[in-house]
């Protein structure tokens, strides 16, 4: 069946959406919120569709990627406040220090791209290469500059990826003592230039 790639999707997809997200991410965010129940809720409550692409086979999303930009970002509704009304003031403060390591803000001019999930069944098949494509295309047209990513060292896939499409690594950070909280131990911050609409077509 034909993938379709769209920007954002509709409220009652959200749950969905978590799930796919949590597939993909959730060993990270397991120290911060370890109930997996409570993280699906939250994250389908936080989500801001808009800030993402999403790829779709017939209606069921089976591909994600969140950006973050000056406006917003696909997990902007993860503040502190939601975070303890659901988990309680002393979960919800730990959960709050443990995001703050993952907090990238975008530079002026600058996409931060928030990572690409897809479904176990249909990875293999170019889908996470056309959810990039996606994300730089929508930097290149609304006047961004460059768009920026974190990789961490346990995914030399995603690496290569990343090169395939241009991405130049400008810094590595080595972190060890901060594994058992994180799940991995460095991580390489990766630029792309990003050309304008005309330039990419010549």
């Amino acid at each position: 069946m034909d993938i379709h790639i769209q920007q954002g999707w509709s409220p009652e997809q959200a749950d969905l959406v978590a799930g796919l997200y949590d597939e993909a991410f959730g060993a990270k965010f397991e120290r911060a919120i370890p109930d997996k129940a409570k993280r699906l809720v939250l994250l389908a409550r936080s989500f801001e569709p808009d800030f993402s692409f999403v790829a779709l086979q017939g209606d069921r999303i089976v591909g994600l990627a969140g950006f973050q930009e000056s406006a917003g970002s696909l997990t902007g509704g993860l503040g502190a406040s939601q975070l303890i009304d659901t988990l309680g003031v002393i979960r919800g403060l730990w959960a709050c220090c443990v995001f703050a390591l993952f907090e990238r803000q975008p530079e002026p001019g600058e996409l931060v791209m928030d990572g690409i999930a897809v479904d176990r069944s249909v990875r293999g098949q170019g889908i996470g290469s056309g959810l990039l494509d996606r994300i730089i295309g929508y930097a290149a047209d609304n006047s961004f500059r460059s768009v920026r990513l974190d990789v961490i060292d346990s995914n030399p896939r995603a690496r290569k990826l990343y090169e395939s499409k241009g991405f130049v690594a400008t810094r590595n950070e080595r972190f060890p003592y901060l594994a058992w909280l994180i799940g991995f131990s460095g991580a390489t911050t990766m630029v792309l230039d990003v050309q304008a609409p005309s330039s990419r077509n010549i």
